[in-house]
């Protein structure tokens, strides 16, 4: 006799933070028992958030853009290569170049058709990319690996890509505040974004140079502008309005 299938409860945890809990209630030893009866206690103490299984247009959508990611470190590394080869090695790397624009090219189009296939990526597409200086990359990363945008407050959108500061304080210490944690895909695609909003985007840009005449570090600056931009595009989804520059 078949059994229904069901649908079981599960966490996906940082074995970081699992690794401090054993430090924190004193367990040095180590073994598979062991191991299952902490991550067991681990479950029952902390009582971490359940997580979900991505849909699977969201999950192809992700598993195109990991090949994405894949092809363009690919294609920087025979780049810098064409650079320091001898011209005489050169026709062997352009063709392998040209392989892989063409990939990168159908692949694009792959998660274009794929947001076209869904009314509310479609939706929510059309007004991440309203924002001037925000395209596909930065939609598509958004869309297929924080489906929580729109849903979160402020603070919440900034610490989930990891740009919120946080403070690090001792007695009399003053460190300085660090971002820290987060979804680094999201990050970098935002970060590589605000290079070009800096120069198109009246806000961010700025915003950007009353940072710098506040003596921060350039990166710093941009950061902020990074918090600054999830922000709004959580704001801007959760409201379900375009880009105007008055939401600054």
């Amino acid at each position: 006799m078949a059994c229904a299938k069901a649908n079981l409860p599960f966490v996906v945890a940082n074995p970081a933070h699992i690794k401090k809990f054993a430090g924190a209630i004193g367990q040095h030893a180590k073994t598979d028992k062991l191991d299952a009866q902490l991550i067991a206690y681990y479950g029952e103490a902390i009582k971490p958030k359940l997580s979900m299984l991505k849909p699977a247009t969201m999950q192809l959508m992700s598993d195109l853009l990991s090949r994405r990611r894949q092809l363009i470190g690919l294609q920087t590394m025979e780049k810098n290569r064409l650079k320091i080869m001898p011209k005489t090695i050169s026709s062997m790397i352009n063709p392998i170049l040209t392989a892989i624009k063409n990939q990168l090219d159908k692949l694009d189009q792959k998660l274009l058709k794929l947001m076209e296939s869904c009314d509310d990526y479609k939706t929510k597409n059309m007004i991440i990319q309203s924002m001037p200086g925000v395209g596909n990359v930065v939609a598509f990363n958004l869309l297929s690996d924080m489906p929580e945008l729109g849903y979160l407050t402020n603070k919440q959108a900034s610490s989930l890509i990891g740009v919120a500061p946080f403070n690090k304080e001792s007695g009399i210490y003053q460190g300085t505040r660090q971002i820290r944690g987060g979804r680094p895909k999201i990050r970098t695609a935002m970060y590589m974004a605000m290079m070009s909003a800096i120069q198109c985007n009246s806000v961010f840009k700025g915003t950007y140079e009353r940072l710098l005449a506040a003596g921060k570090p350039k990166k710093t600056a941009l950061i902020a502008c990074v918090r600054k931009m999830i922000v709004i595009l959580n704001s801007m989804v959760r409201d379900g309005v375009m880009w105007a520059p008055k939401m600054s």
